[in-house]
């Protein structure tokens, strides 16, 4: 049976008595020690934060709210903000919690509708919804009013419950993969701490440290006139990458005069994000926007040791210091500032291909697991497609058995 053939109900009916699909607290105020709970989108981002890491506001603020307290199973979902859409389901220890501004409740009535399964079919439809809200405007945003006439197919109730727990299968290994990556990127950040600071030495290496001015390691790259090269990119997440290969428009100028040459081996930042850390190591030859620096890496250092020394917070802060521009929008790490940062590293490049092998182990075990997140991600969601629309049917137990 196709959707076509299923009554739709809006998500509005769905709800409990007398609790509207609402959002909450507007002005917190300032945490509030022994205060009332206060659920932000933070709070649930990236699973779910301890107590102590949520903000608590004072029962005269929170009082007048109360139309807007959590209840255990209820969903909430982003509405604006960074995390616009994405929804979580209330544990029991936040039942009677409340909502900041950014979050909407949504409290299913189970006789009506299974709250998993409408959670489900949020997930699968809201990024449409976030579409339509933010045509015309600067701020993606979810509108209550849009989320109440959010329509949804009124599969039978037994349905809905059997898709539920399908759907769930998938989500629990999800969440196993989220928190294994989320470990791994935890160990990861601990070997930079250790290893690129020196606090811990790897077996058989004993030479000195030194220290050492970024302009006596690298020279800068400023080859022009290739147009004949592939137009490349160089993004916080994936590297160095083709530039057909992102989503994005294109945005690049016609005429590639005055793009840039970067080639394997080479480093190419952002000169406008650099303080922000948006660097890496290339593993391509072609060009790339003169908004980028490029870094060719000399004697005393290793391509792919400063690839990791580029990311550590501790470089990340000096990049910052050197930056220059009044505000955080305007500035910028041009090379002659660049060279002159001093950085404290292995004199034996031995020892920083050692680091660099640790940590790039480290990034490839990363990476496998989020492929096989995104591999698990893509299934799960060609399932949603066929059972949240009624294309596919699930078969029920008979009850008489």
């Amino acid at each position: 049976m196709s959707v076509e053939h299923l009554q739709e109900v809006k998500l509005g009916a769905l709800v409990r008595s007398k609790r509207t699909i609402t959002y909450g607290i507007v002005q917190p105020g300032n945490n509030t020690p022994n205060g009332h709970l206060l659920i932000r989108s933070k709070d649930y981002s990236r699973g779910w934060c301890s107590t102590e890491k949520m903000m608590r506001v004072s029962d005269e603020i929170e009082k007048p709210y109360s139309r807007s307290r959590v209840a255990e199973g209820d969903l909430l979902i982003t509405v604006v903000g960074a995390n616009i859409g994405k929804i979580a389901v209330v544990p029991p220890w936040l039942d009677s919690a409340n909502i900041s501004r950014s979050v909407a409740r949504i409290s299913i009535d189970p006789e009506k509708s299974d709250p998993r399964y409408v959670r489900q079919f949020l997930e699968g439809g809201v990024s449409r919804l976030i579409w339509i809200n933010s045509l015309g405007g600067a701020q993606p945003v979810l509108n209550l009013e849009s989320l109440r006439k959010f329509s949804i197919p009124a599969i039978p109730l037994p349905e809905q419950k059997k898709i539920a727990e399908i759907l769930s299968t998938w989500d629990d290994a999800l969440e196993k993969l989220d928190d294994l990556i989320a470990t791994k990127e935890r160990q990861k950040h601990g070997l930079m701490q250790q290893l690129l600071t020196g606090k811990k030495r790897l077996p058989g290496f004993g030479k000195s440290w030194v220290e050492k001015r970024l302009g006596d390691l690298f020279s800068n790259r400023k080859e022009a006139k290739r147009s004949d090269l592939p137009l490349l990119s160089i993004t916080m997440a994936l590297g160095v990458v083709d530039r057909d290969e992102l989503v994005k428009k294109d945005s690049s100028n016609a005429d590639k005069s005055k793009y840039l040459r970067i080639t394997l081996g080479d480093i190419g930042y952002n000169t406008m994000r650099m303080w922000q850390g948006v660097s890496a190591l290339s593993t391509l030859e072609g060009i790339v926007s003169p908004a980028y620096t490029i870094c060719t890496p000399g004697d005393g250092i290793l391509g792919e040791y400063a690839a990791h020394l580029f990311k550590l917070p501790k470089t990340i802060s000096l990049f910052h210091r050197y930056s220059q521009g009044l505000v955080s929008d305007t500035l910028n790490l041009k090379y002659p500032n660049f060279a002159q940062i001093e950085v404290t590293l292995p004199d034996d490049i031995k020892e920083q291909q050692a680091i660099a092998s640790i940590l790039d182990t480290s990034d490839q075990e990363i990476a496998l697991l989020k492929k096989k997140r995104d591999a698990i991600d893509d299934q799960k969601r060609g399932l949603m497609q066929q059972l949240l629309t009624g294309k596919v049917r699930v078969k029920l137990e008979d009850s008489a058995a």
